[in-house]
């Protein structure tokens, strides 16, 4: 029964792990893409092309 346990707490940690990286990657998404708005409003082109390449890499890793 204790190694059921063992089995039982990791698949809960792993299943916790991924909940986690899921949230981190939406919120990381969300602030990119107000960042990117922010970025054509000031007409800021640099800062534009920076955060669309890091949404993109954030979205390939997906």
């Amino acid at each position: 029964m204790g190694k059921m346990n063992v089995t039982n707490d990791m698949m809960l940690g792993l299943f916790a792990e991924m909940v986690l990286d899921e949230a981190l990657r939406k919120y990381k998404e969300q602030y990119l893409y107000r960042e990117i708005d922010q970025a054509l409003a000031k007409g800021d082109e640099s800062s534009f092309i920076a955060l669309t390449t890091e949404l993109n890499t954030l979205r390939s890793l997906a």
